[in-house]
């Protein structure tokens, strides 16, 4: 038996979206230490790895680890018909065939249930080794969300460099070229004000997915807040990337104030967007045949 209820709708509602335009179908493993999703995109280019930890929910219950196979697309489908701040029930019997979902209005004046047929996903789950990365650079979620949103205007590919002086985002096409570069320490706003597009948890949207609850009082410090450009370096790295799978990664941006870009040669770039109780993860192969390009 699987019973979890997350207070707010939106913290599921954001994790999909960080996924769905990468994943038609996965497996949602389900244990007593939460939830976790590892899919590969249909190019086989991109994996996105998803963990909701058990305390992140109001309630958590699983009796024995469980595959629940969905399509993507339906189970959002579902999370449309739920407001942001409506309460979410999951529960799935050991032999059902649906994934039953409630969804409650704060006042209870509003309830909602949909029972969403699952399917049987035959994958392989991907084993992912512990790398040692080169250089490790963490910056404003919505940052590069917005340098990968330019630079996917100029060109089709992305060159990042990571140096001890900041990190470096290029490319080229067929208009021109473009340049972007943030250096170490650099600070860069949580929030755009002038950006509708992206539109990251607050501090009090995100500590209500947790058992603990902040006080209503308790204002919100990511908006507004800066975020400085922190990197890690044991030596420089370039390596170029698929820009439109850097423009799909960034719809995580909504989750957390911060993204970390881990890099090493001729290994997958790792991009993570953690927050409170848990973290959205994607995996990208370098472009290797462009990394010496300029």
């Amino acid at each position: 038996m699987l019973e979890a209820k997350i207070e707010q709708a939106v913290v599921l509602k954001r994790v999909l979206d960080a996924i769905k335009d990468l994943v038609e179908h996965a497996n949602f493993d389900c244990n007593e230490e939460g939830i976790r999703l590892q899919a590969m995109d249909s190019s086989h280019v991109a994996l996105s790895a998803v963990e909701l930890r058990a305390d992140g929910f109001e309630e958590y219950r699983c009796d024995r680890p469980m595959s629940i196979g969905i399509a993507i697309a339906s189970l959002n489908k579902v999370l449309r018909s739920a407001n942001n701040n409506d309460i979410l029930n999951m529960r799935k019997a050991d032999n059902a065939d649906s994934l039953h979902l409630v969804f409650e209005g704060s006042s209870s004046d509003r309830i909602g249930e949909f029972d969403l047929k699952l399917m049987d996903i035959d994958t392989e789950h991907l084993g992912i080794p512990d790398t040692e990365y080169d250089a490790v650079v963490k910056l404003s979620s919505n940052e590069f969300a917005r340098i990968c949103r330019d630079l996917s205007n100029v060109g089709e590919s992305v060159k990042i460099t990571i140096t001890k002086e900041g990190v470096t985002f290029s490319t080229e096409g067929e208009i021109g070229d473009a340049r972007m570069t943030l250096k170490q320490g650099s600070g860069s706003s949580a929030r755009l004000e002038d950006d509708d597009d992206i539109d990251p948890l607050d501090d009090e949207e995100g500590d209500r997915f947790s058992k603990k609850r902040k006080t209503s009082a308790a204002g919100s410090s990511t908006t507004g807040a800066v975020v400085p450009v922190e990197i890690q370096l044991e030596k420089a790295v370039a390596l170029t990337f698929s820009v439109q799978y850097l423009v799909n990664f960034t719809k995580a941006a909504p989750l957390s104030s911060a993204v970390t870009l881990h890099m090493a040669d001729k290994v997958p770039l790792l991009v993570e967007f953690a927050f409170e109780n848990g973290h959205v993860r994607y995996y990208l192969a370098p472009k290797l045949a462009e990394t010496d390009d300029d």
